[in-house]
């Protein structure tokens, strides 16, 4: 059964009466199937177009939603549609696994990787197991042991970020979240070796940039990535957390809006619908473009790597 979101409630309707029409014209109802048929044609029409219409015109709050989609693509299915050979691996060495953040290493397009994600988790038991993709301290330091692994043994670095933030309960606190997501950010901005970013859902705050500060950072069309959720925004702005419509306008936080101001490399467009209508077809088309994006730093010394690295993200705050 599909979800549809808020806005979506012409596209809901009209798909609605597609699947009673052709339900319809399976258990043999009606007089004229020939008609049945030309008025299912008529609507998936009007329905395609309703679509298009609805997705070329989207607002920041509506990229939002579809960004927080439960069935796009997560971390796991690029990793299944893209990384060959995968072999996960587990803990921080210090205190324990989180489940939120995936990691391990593969072959990507015939080359050896090393593969660091958040996952959400797809229901309810593997949401909660996953914390929905909220990462604590060991996560991230799960994250700085794998990009140690990756350097030591030369291999390339892809993340794939969706996640709201940070965990920001208290045992993450007593354990030292905030220094955990600063040493990942710091061992991504010392890397020698080529790191690739690929923003799928939600990039929210430290939370996301923790694993996200590399030579190339991508986002699909309607993901988004900020310093903090609109909710957020809205709670400290107005105090009111129902004018995060308004917060998500002010933080600038679409892949087109991110593109232009020079914060991502690259925006990857998705199928007429959202990443979620066209899930395999989502995966390989990151995977093109992350592709395109490693090629050109295969070539490059540690040296050369950390340098543009560290000049991509001066050059944002002297832009902006």
């Amino acid at each position: 059964m599909k979800i549809y979101l808020d806005f979506e409630n012409r596209i809901a309707e009209l798909e609605g009466k597609i699947a009673e029409l052709k339900s319809l014209a399976a258990e043999g109802g009606g007089d004229d199937g020939v008609s049945i048929a030309e008025e299912v044609a008529q609507l998936e029409k009007k329905a395609d177009k309703a679509l298009a219409d609805l997705y070329a015109r989207l607002d920041p709050w509506q990229k939002t939603q579809v960004a927080r989609h439960p069935e796009r693509p997560h971390c796991i299915d690029y990793i299944n549609g893209l990384i060959t050979d995968f072999m996960p691996l587990a803990g921080d060495r210090k205190f324990a696994e989180d489940l939120a953040i995936v990691g391990g290493v593969g072959r990507f397009r015939g080359r050896p990787v090393m593969v660091i994600g958040q996952e959400k988790g797809n229901d309810t038991k593997s949401r909660i197991a996953r914390n929905f993709g909220m990462a604590r301290p060991e996560g991230y330091r799960k994250a700085v042991r794998l990009m140690d692994m990756a350097e030591r043994f030369r291999l390339p670095v892809l993340t794939f970020i969706d996640t709201a933030g940070a965990y920001p309960g208290i045992g993450a606190e007593e354990r030292g979240q905030a220094e955990a997501i600063a040493r990942s950010t710091e061992r991504c901005l010392t890397l020698g070796v080529p790191m690739v970013s690929l923003i799928t859902g939600e990039g929210g705050s430290g939370g996301a940039i923790a694993i996200a500060t590399a030579n190339k950072v991508l986002m699909l069309e309607h993901s988004i990535y900020s310093v903090i959720s609109p909710e957020g925004a809205a709670s400290i702005l107005w105090r009111d957390p129902a004018k995060a419509q308004e917060a998500a306008k002010a933080l600038k936080l679409t892949a087109q809006d991110l593109e232009k101001l020079g914060i991502v490399d690259a925006v990857i467009p998705e199928n007429t619908g959202g990443a979620h209508r066209a899930r395999e077809k989502t995966v390989r088309d990151a995977g093109d473009a992350m592709e395109k994006a490693l090629l050109p730093l295969l070539h490059m010394t540690g040296d050369e790597l950390r340098r543009q690295r560290r000049e991509k993200f001066l050059s944002v705050g002297r832009n902006l």
